[in-house]
């Protein structure tokens, strides 16, 4: 597969790595901004979305693509941010203050959470984080003088700096966000840090053969991360205008497994292609439900079948386009693809397709292939 190949330490230490992506970078950032003056309010309300999930996305980016440490526990981190959210709100505090203060806050104790985990890795680690989500739930849901518990807390419109934030307005603010979020990771992973977590990943036995603090490091990983998310827990908030507990269950966790795993693990443009998809596949569910049995029965009334026989088949799609689990199984289906078929996800897939007409006419299947190369030092982990 190509790739922008760097020939000095300068290059290395460029945000884009050419003209050309500059460019199309604006391109994207001005249609961005351009968006609410275009899209109906629905289509705002779904980037919005998308917006939030890709900084949750970036954060399980941070954390597991490129320090290499597994959670499925990050719905704890984003409950963290949404009710600090919730409760600097009902005591008078202002946006700009308690976005700043739940980001600390959150990372702080996404800190003090990975000071146990250094002793665990792979299944473990991802055993001791569900267990730390498991706790946060059953805090929010007892602690009712704070969280009101499983009635849960009411937002107000959120306002910025005496201004009340509007749909546009807030759309901006997650814009915003998303933009420092993105802009923080990249520079962070340019960073001695983002090195560091690039070898911890690669092999800790021989981080720590060079040299590198890796409880440090992987403790600061976990900071970042849950930073990150907890920013995502307060738009969160403010855009469903009310939290209860059961919104951040396990099953929120694995949606943001799925963003890395579907986007791409090893790229922050994976996570933001991720959170699209995650985002978006359930209007198109809702779009394929209607569309499919009206399909069905104009393809069957075209090659002549029986009305009862037409009947009873429309009757089955419609039972299994409704059923209750129907959405994981699909998830759980493209998850399996991606693995098999395309291990780096749709980040994996863009590359391919730049790579194919960056060298078209002359291109080979074979140029995309992953390589297959394993480390001695992992026998050692």
């Amino acid at each position: 597969m190509s790739a922008h190949v760097r020939t000095s330490y300068a290059q290395s230490e460029q945000l884009f790595p050419s003209k050309n992506a500059a460019f199309w970078y604006a391109v994207l950032v001005a249609a961005l901004i351009a968006a609410p003056y275009v899209l109906e309010s629905y289509y705002l309300s779904q980037l919005v979305f998308v917006l939030i999930y890709a900084i949750v996305g970036i954060a399980m980016n941070v954390l597991s693509g490129q320090a290499g440490q597994v959670s499925i526990g990050h719905a704890a981190f984003m409950a963290i941010g949404a009710y600090t959210a919730a409760v600097c709100e009902k005591n008078g505090l202002p946006l700009a203050v308690y976005l700043v203060l739940a980001g600390g806050f959150t990372g702080l104790i996404g800190y003090l959470v990975g000071l146990p985990a250094l002793r665990l890795h792979g299944i473990y680690l991802a055993i001791a984080t569900l267990a730390f989500a498991f706790i946060v739930e059953e805090i929010v849901t007892r602690w009712e003088s704070v969280t009101n518990g499983n009635e849960g807390l009411m937002l107000g419109a959120p306002s910025l700096f005496g201004l009340k934030l509007g749909a546009q307005g807030f759309y901006y603010l997650c814009l915003g966000v998303t933009a420092v979020v993105i802009l923080a990771a990249i520079n962070i992973l340019r960073s001695p840090t983002g090195r560091a977590f690039l070898a911890i990943r690669d092999s800790e036995t021989a981080a720590r053969s060079m040299g590198i603090d890796t409880a440090r490091y992987k403790t600061r990983a976990f900071a970042i991360s849950a930073g990150f998310t907890g920013l995502a827990g307060v738009l969160y908030a403010h855009k469903l205008s009310f939290i209860s507990p059961e919104m951040f269950s396990l099953s929120m966790s694995i949606e943001f497994v799925m963003i890395i795993i579907i986007g791409g693990v090893l790229s922050l443009r994976g996570a933001v292609f991720g959170a699209i998809f995650m985002i978006m596949v359930d209007p198109i569910l809702i779009v394929v439900k209607d569309k499919v049995p009206q399909l069905t029965l104009a393809a069957m009334q075209g090659i002549g079948l029986s009305d009862q026989l037409t009947d009873a088949i429309q009757a089955g799609i419609v039972r299994v386009a409704g059923a209750p689990g129907l959405k994981s199984l699909i998830f759980g289906l493209i998850i399996i693809l991606f693995i098999i078929f395309e291990p780096m996800g749709l980040d994996g897939r863009w590359a391919r397709v730049k790579s194919y007409f960056r060298q078209f006419p002359l291109y080979r299947s074979t140029s995309a292939r992953a390589q297959r190369m394993f480390l001695k030092s992992e026998r050692n982990r």
